[in-house]
């Protein structure tokens, strides 16, 4: 180290080498929980202290035991706590949170093997609705968030949304197959993020659904068209904001009225859907499908 850096002060590199976590991660908690203060030296690089390194150590050891990352930071930000603390504090979480925490670092590391692994861990441990509605969704979502404060950059996003859709190809494996009712999934155009829509169809499939999946960017034309032809009992459109929703309102409306509709995501709303005739899923796309699943349940059963 520079000895212009100051007495105790440590660059990225060197706290890195010293704990056994990268410094993709190092950043990553700083950036995301703030778990790092460092000070600027005179050439304007970022310097740790002490102070970092403990604390750093300090969140290794609560994610052994089995916490979040963001329950771990706040663990280690907290300072030293009493024992019969800590120790409830590691036995009341449940034990998704370990793995899934597990997951996030690899992914926000750019870790493959790593995230493959966890995710692996974690479908082996778990259902695959408990997996989907309790890491995926919540890591998409929190990378999202990140990516529109500039937090992490495109390249980390594609990564990510990489491996993830990778793993839920697998999982979608002959999801069209089947006698179920039939249910059209599409996002519609310039609508490019599927990855929950992808998930919903899964939850659908493992419920006895037989999908159709025309996936992001599909024009409107082209879902009233397959939806005319096929005559799914559920057309299902999602959209990340209302802009890619509001155009097509007339559009909408017809094809409300050749199949029963759908909108879902943050881009849809309650006046969209009731412009347009549609039903809208405002809950998460596990808990959506899950509901779909239960009132055609109900529906077949006369109720």
């Amino acid at each position: 180290m520079d000895s212009a850096d100051g007495p105790g002060l440590l660059r990225i590199g060197e706290l890195s080498r010293r704990v056994g976590v990268s410094d993709h991660v190092l950043r990553a908690w700083e950036n995301r929980y703030g778990l790092l203060s460092p000070v600027r030296s005179a050439g304007g690089f970022r310097l740790y202290s002490e102070n970092d390194e403990r604390r750093v150590r300090r969140m290794q050891a609560e994610l052994a035991n089995g916490l979040s990352a963001a329950q771990a930071a706040r663990v280690a930000l907290a300072g030293e706590l009493p024992v019969g603390v800590a120790d409830r504090a590691v036995h009341e979480v449940p034990p998704v949170d370990g793995a899934a925490a597990a997951f996030g670092v690899a992914l926000d590391a750019m870790d493959e093997p790593g995230a493959q692994g966890a995710l692996d861990q974690l479908l082996n441990e778990f259902t695959v609705e408990t997996v989907l509605r309790d890491v995926v969704i919540p890591y998409l979502h929190d990378l999202g968030e990140r990516v529109a404060q500039g937090v992490v950059g495109i390249g980390q996003e594609h990564f990510a949304s990489h491996v993830i859709r990778g793993r839920l190809a697998g999982l979608a494996r002959g999801w069209g197959g089947g006698r179920g009712p039939h249910a059209v999934l599409a996002c519609p155009s310039e609508e490019h993020h599927d990855l929950a829509l992808m998930v919903f169809g899964i939850v659908l499939a493992r419920n006895g659904w037989r999908i159709g999946y025309l996936g992001a960017n599909t024009p409107i034309a082209d879902v009233l068209r397959i939806a005319e032809d096929s005559a799914p009992e559920l057309v299902v459109l999602a959209a990340t904001v209302p802009e890619r929703l509001t155009p097509i309102v007339g559009e909408l409306r017809r094809l409300a009225s050749a199949a029963p509709l759908a909108l879902a995501g943050a881009g849809a709303s309650q006046a969209i859907a009731d412009e347009t005739g549609a039903w809208l899923l405002a809950g998460d796309p596990v808990s959506e499908a899950l509901r779909v699943t239960r009132a055609a349940d109900l529906t077949d059963r006369g109720a």
